[in-house]
Order: C-alpha cells, then sequence, then structure tokens
C-alpha cells in the first residue's frame, strides 16, 4: 500500500500572498519499497492508490495582531498617532518598547507624511498626532488588548476556497480552506496557524486508509510593505507618490528606465545573509515582493541583473506580460554553484509593449571577447593562464527599441524616434581590476559601432561592480582614464597598454548626477545628503552587512536626451538602524534606480 513517509514545509512562517508547497515523501507499493517525491493524484493512482489533501485554518477565540516590523512576532505595543491619522493599522502595532523606539526615525516619516496630507486641507497637525518626542514617548498604547487588535486581522476577502467549519474545541474553530497540494493564504488567516493534511486514499471506494500525515505552521503573517519611493523632478517639484502610480500617461516624448539587480536566488543563501529571517530569504517570497516593486515602478524600459534563467521562464516573463512587457534574456555563458542550468543567472530587459516596439537585439558575451583578445595579443605560452583571468562568464545584452511617441515637430513628420539599451552585470571579483575595465571598455565599443550606424540616444544600466571614481566609472562618465589612475596598475596580462586606447566617443552622463544639478527644495537637499558630493553618485545602492557602497547606474547620452525626474534614494535612516539588505521589506541587495527621460527634438539635415 502506497505510505506517507513525512511531510515537510519549506518555509518556516507563512506569508499571504506567497504559496505555500509542502514537499511530502512517500514510499510505492512495489517489491523495492522505493520512495518518491512526486505528487500521486487521483488522475494518476499508483497501485490503486492515491494521495489527498487538506488545508485548514485554526482560528482562536484570542485575537492576535503582529508586529509590523517583526511580522513574526507578537504585537504588546500600539502607536496611538497612527490610529489618529488613520494610518493603516497594521502599521502601529510593535512587538516590544525596544522595538518602537529602535524604528522611530522611520516610524515618524509615516506621521510626517500624514500629516504634510491633513496640513492641506487645513487641519492642526498636533491635534491630530499629539506631541512627539525624539524617543517616540506619549505614542505608545502599553496593553494592547484583544478588541484593539482585532481591527486589522479581518478585511472581509472571500478565501479561494470557501470556508467550512469542521470542529470547534477547546475556544478554537477549524476551518477547511483548500483541498489542494498547494495554498495562498490570504488576508484572513493573518495571525492564524493553518494545519496540511495529507492522507492516502483507495482509489477504488474513495476512502481514507490509515491515519492522516498532518504538519502545523506557524502564524500566517501580512506580507512586509516599504514606503513607497517618491519621485523627485529635476525642476524641484516634488512629484506626488510614485511617478506613474496615479496611472497617469507619461507624457509625450519622455519614458521611464528602472534598472535593478534583484539577487537570484542562487546567491540568496543563510551563510551570505545570515541577518535576513530566513523566510523573508525564500524563493516564494521575495519573488512576490519584488514583482510587487518592480511593477509598482510602472517603468516604460526595466532592465534586471541576476535574473535565474528558469525564474525568467516561469516567473518574471510571463507574469510582466499580463503588466504589458515584452521580455528579452541574454543568459551568462557558464553554469554556477549547484551546476544546473536553471542557476544560471543573465541581463533581462522588459518594455512596454505600447510605448516601445522591438528593432533589434545585440549580445555581448565576454568570454568570446576574451578568446578573440588572447587570440590575437597574448603569445600562445601565455594563453590559458589570460583565459583564465578574463573568462568570467559575464554578458550584457543590448536592445534597440522603436518609441511608439514622438516630441518631433511638423518639420520632421514620421521621423522614427528610436533607443539603444544595454544591460549588463560585470564581473564581482574586487581584484580584477583590470577585466573589469576591459569588461566595460569592451561594450562600450560595441555601442559606439550602433551609434555610428544610426542617430540613436543611448541608454547604459546595470550593476557594474565598480564604486565612483574607479577606472570603469570614469571611463564611462569621462570618456577616458588617466594613464595614472591607480586601477591601471592592476594589468598583468597588459590589455590596458596603452592606456590612451581606453576612450570611447559617447556623450554618456549618469543619470543620478542631475540630483547635484537640481535647484532648490528640501525635498533635493535630503536627496543631495544621499548623494557623494565629490562623485555626484549616490552614497550606495548595494547594501549588506560587510558592504556598503554604489555599484548601479543608468547612464545616458546627453546630447539626445534630458533627465526629467528621478526616484529617491534611500538612506541607512530610512532602511531601519541595524538594517542592511535584504531585508523582509526588501528583497535584494540592491536598489532600485529609475529615471524619467526627455528626447530632445533633433534638427533636420
Amino acid at each position: 500500500m502506497l505510505s506517507v513517509l513525512r511531510v515537510h514545509l519549506p518555509s518556516d512562517i507563512p506569508i499571504v500572498g506567497c504559496e505555500l508547497t509542502p514537499y511530502v515523501l512517500s514510499r510505492r507499493p512495489n517489491k523495492d519499497k522505493s520512495v518518491i517525491s512526486e505528487d500521486v493524484p487521483e488522475s494518476a493512482p499508483v497501485d490503486g492508490y492515491f494521495l489527498r489533501y487538506k488545508w485548514y485554518r485554526i482560528q482562536s477565540d484570542k485575537k492576535v495582531a503582529i508586529c509590523s516590523i517583526h511580522p513574526s512576532e507578537q504585537a504588546t505595543l500600539q502607536c496611538l498617532g497612527c490610529v489618529k491619522a488613520k494610518i493603516p493599522v497594521a502599521k502601529s502595532y510593535h512587538c516590544s518598547p525596544k522595538c518602537f523606539s529602535d524604528a522611530w526615525q522611520h516610524h515618524r516619516a509615516l506621521h510626517e507624511r500624514a500629516a504634510s496630507v491633513v496640513n492641506e486641507n487645513g487641519n492642526d497637525e498636533e491635534e491630530i498626532f499629539g506631541r512627539f518626542n525624539s524617543t517616540g514617548s506619549g505614542v505608545i498604547n502599553a496593553s494592547l488588548t484583544p478588541s484593539q487588535s482585532s481591527g486589522s486581522l479581518a478585511n472581509g476577502t472571500t478565501p479561494l476556497y470557501p470556508a467550512a467549519v469542521t470542529q470547534r474545541s477547546g475556544g478554537e474553530t477549524w476551518f477547511e480552506v483548500g483541498r489542494a497540494k498547494t495554498y495562498t493564504p490570504t488576508a484572513d488567516d493573518i495571525g492564524h496557524v493553518l494545519k496540511f493534511e495529507c492522507v492516502v486514499v483507495d482509489a477504488e471506494t474513495k476512502l481514507p486508509v490509515g491515519p492522516a500525515s498532518t504538519i502545523l505552521t506557524s502564524r500566517v503573517i501580512p506580507a512586509p510593505c516599504p514606503t513607497p519611493r517618491r519621485m523627485f523632478s529635476v525642476s524641484g517639484v516634488d512629484i506626488p507618490g510614485h511617478l506613474d502610480l496615479d496611472g497617469r500617461l507619461s507624457p509625450s516624448g519622455t519614458f521611464t528606465v528602472l534598472s535593478y539587480n534583484i539577487l537570484s536566488d542562487a546567491y540568496a543563501t543563510n551563510e551570505l545573509y545570515s541577518y535576513c529571517p530566513s523566510w523573508a530569504l525564500s524563493w516564494t517570497y521575495r519573488r512576490q515582493n519584488l514583482l510587487r516593486e518592480i511593477v509598482g515602478y510602472r517603468a516604460d524600459i526595466v532592465c534586471l541583473q541576476e535574473v535565474q534563467s528558469n525564474h525568467f521562464e516561469e516567473f518574471f516573463a510571463p507574469e510582466l506580460d499580463k503588466h504589458g512587457y515584452q521580455a528579452l534574456f541574454k543568459r551568462k555563458t557558464a553554469e554556477v554553484f549547484s551546476g544546473s542550468i536553471n542557476n544560471i543567472d543573465g541581463c533581462a530587459t522588459f518594455f512596454r509593449r505600447d510605448r516601445f516596439s522591438h528593432v533589434k537585439k545585440y549580445e555581448v558575451e565576454f568570454n568570446k571577447a576574451a578568446q578573440s583578445l588572447t587570440d590575437a595579443v597574448v603569445p600562445i605560452a601565455q594563453k590559458k593562464t589570460a583565459l583564465n583571468r578574463l573568462v568570467k562568464d559575464n554578458v550584457a545584452l543590448i536592445v534597440v527599441l522603436e518609441a511608439k511617441f514622438s516630441n518631433q515637430g511638423v518639420d520632421n513628420p514620421g521621423k522614427r524616434q528610436l533607443v539603444c539599451v544595454a544591460n549588463t552585470h560585470v564581473n564581482v571579483q574586487q581584484e580584477l581590476r583590470d577585466v573589469k575595465l576591459w569588461q566595460v571598455h569592451t561594450l562600450l565599443k560595441g555601442l559606439e559601432k550602433i551609434a555610428a550606424s544610426a542617430d540613436i540616444p543611448m541608454l547604459v544600466c546595470g550593476d557594474f561592480n565598480s564604486m565612483p571614481g574607479s577606472a570603469p566609472h570614469t571611463l564611462l562618465a569621462l570618456g577616458k582614464v588617466d594613464p595614472m589612475h591607480p586601477d591601471l596598475a592592476v594589468d598583468p596580462l597588459g590589455i590596458l597598454r596603452p592606456p590612451t586606447k581606453l576612450t570611447h566617443q559617447l556623450p554618456l552622463v549618469s543619470a543620478y548626477s542631475s540630483f547635484a544639478r537640481m535647484g532648490v527644495g528640501l525635498g533635493l537637499e535630503q536627496q543631495r545628503r544621499r548623494m557623494d558630493p565629490n562623485t555626484n553618485e549616490p552614497l550606495f545602492t548595494n547594501c549588506t552587512r560587510d558592504f556598503i557602497g554604489t555599484h548601479d547606474y543608468i547612464f545616458y547620452s546627453a546630447d539626445s536626451l534630458t533627465v526629467e525626474s528621478l526616484l529617491e534614494l534611500l538612506d541607512e535612516e530610512s532602511l531601519r538602524k541595524d538594517t542592511a539588505l535584504p531585508s523582509p521589506e526588501w528583497s535584494s541587495d540592491h536598489i532600485a534606480l529609475l529615471a524619467e527621460f526627455r528626447c530632445k527634438p533633433r534638427t533636420r539635415r
């Protein structure tokens, strides 16, 4: 008889919106008693038996509120200022006074934003929020009762499977909420334990055979929601909310570009990111959180790095297709760690079909360029050593798009507006400075050829694994590298000589350097404090426990494009005092960059 040996859930904490897929290990009733992990559905029984599944929600008479900072913890404190200001009640809960105190700088921003909205309507801020000091005293309700916490626990939504009361015992009610192997928790499940049940069933009688195998989850938690990032206009006018989040159409002649290293699941390990809760590192959680963030930016062009092959095919391409995006992908040229082809990551570029059409795609494989270089300039005796140093599997994806909008006047009717978008991920090894610079130079020379063949604006996006002021960044931003630059001292293969060849003719400018050229305003001053005054680049785009700095950029050709607005930068304070990325709120160790561009009108030639 078919028997269940073990049931297990890969994620220790269930999250709303993240599918739960139990691991079920069973034994076949054959002579060798083989063990299988595949599903045995009613439609395909094994020797007359199949597996039947059920999910239950356990609801206690005692209501439970969840801490907004540590969603796996039960709340004991509530910020009354949030309640009075009508901030979502879930954000008002905290598990301890220390939790509230540590989060106060970030939490206070919620009050400030709500207050600014209230003040616009002529209401008195102090009347609404009361008096707050820097420690947050006076806003805590220290005895959270069941009646006070119940308001955030029910939202009136209907479960995917109509709940049926199956048992009441000892102050608990069991609701049946699902009859499939997988289950996606809903808002109705928040604060409740789920029970998964698996039983062997006789295919002929449809009756259970033997006892059921069960497992209980932890309490279901809501998906943490980071504070939305605002767009800032180059003119100094703060754009309310997200760019395009209010559903407005981009003005004629403008478009937005997002660049984001999303952190490949192959690298998102508990060993590397021990400070991040394991449930927040799980791919089932991260993929939903990343998708929600990416879609929320409503960018016209999306450049993602560290996208695994299987995740592109099975998740990002189909999910973003639902939101109107066409997808292109270039996988790295070798396998990583596990040796599985699915774990190879690469660069994915998406564009809105209603804003652009695909004209041409170029794939840059730096391994092939390395082979050509060594064949041409490296002596045969040193070729193997040279290839070992240069072959690092990095790639770039270059896409030429045609805009379906235009800012051309009547003097230029029917003129095609093309845009060339390069998306790359440069080698990460910090000691290989020569390889980084060579990869960037190789990419720029390829883009120069495209620019020479057409009058076309250029966008160069990606994770360059190079700090501002490094040789790769200097080459991108200035078009050349000083022969005395310290990075050029690392050149064991002689591939950077003579330094005078390290040039390009593309008029590239870093989009985020525009913050340094913007007008005045409270918001802009705050952004400038998040910029390095020496390089005019963000203080960081990559923030882990071991490293904080800038590796990500969006460069644009300044002769044909202008920056209209930029997505605000994060600071360590807004990421919370003890933070590092990834976190439950932000699912990558990088932050997304987003810029809005306007095509400059072109004169007739």
